[in-house]
């Protein structure tokens, strides 16, 4: 039996096509760039990050409640600016879409975690709107994967059905959680491996 004809693509930014926006990693950076207690600030980031990614919180707000709940000698502008410098491009992954969105006429719905400063940026920043149609990002429809609706709002958004998209995340879970509603998702870990199972899908650069 031929597998369902693919019309989207739903795309997870960080980890994929960027570096994640505010990790573990970078907030170790931060903590050591400006001499805070890393122990505390992460404690701080688990219990108050989720409101922030929903959209229900700006990043001031989450700034100021993850650092300036005391008086620091920076500002919290200079501590934004340094977690906008962490973002950096994966641009074999973004060359790799815009050459099949273009060849196969595909809708591409970024489906991220990510609080709207962060996203706004580096949405503008590496100019995703390029090749990326819709943003079905936690910030904007307000609920966060694993959440069906996150996933249920994409749908709604691009106007397909479930079984026309393949959805790329390198957390597998995430794509578990869609393919509870009949989305095929690839678990991505490297380039190499994400061509081959989209072209497995059908999906390939050159006939």
């Amino acid at each position: 039996m031929s597998q369902p004809a693919v019309k989207a693509l739903f795309l997870d930014l960080g980890g994929v096509f960027l570096t994640n926006g505010w990790d573990r990693n970078s907030r170790q950076k931060a903590a050591e760039a400006f001499s805070l207690d890393f122990a505390d600030m992460n404690e701080r980031h688990r219990i108050i990050f989720d409101a922030y990614e929903a959209g229900k919180m700006t990043l001031v707000e989450y700034v100021n409640l993850l650092v300036f709940h005391q008086q620091r000698d920076f500002t919290p502008q200079q501590f934004i600016d340094f977690m906008y410098e962490e973002s950096a491009p994966y641009q074999d992954m973004i060359d790799l879409v815009c050459r099949l969105k273009k060849k196969y006429n595909l809708r591409t719905v970024a489906v991220n975690n990510e609080g709207r400063e962060l996203n706004e940026y580096r949405i503008d920043k590496f100019g995703l709107t390029g090749w990326i149609d819709i943003f079905a990002s936690s910030c904007f429809v307000h609920t966060r994967k694993p959440d069906k609706d996150i996933y249920l709002s994409a749908l709604d958004l691009s106007q397909v059905k479930p079984e026309q998209v393949i959805y790329i995340d390198d957390r597998k879970v995430f794509t578990e959680a869609a393919a509870a509603l009949g989305i095929r998702g690839i678990h991505h870990t490297k380039f190499e491996t994400t061509k081959q199972a989209l072209a497995e899908f059908g999906l390939i650069e050159t006939l």
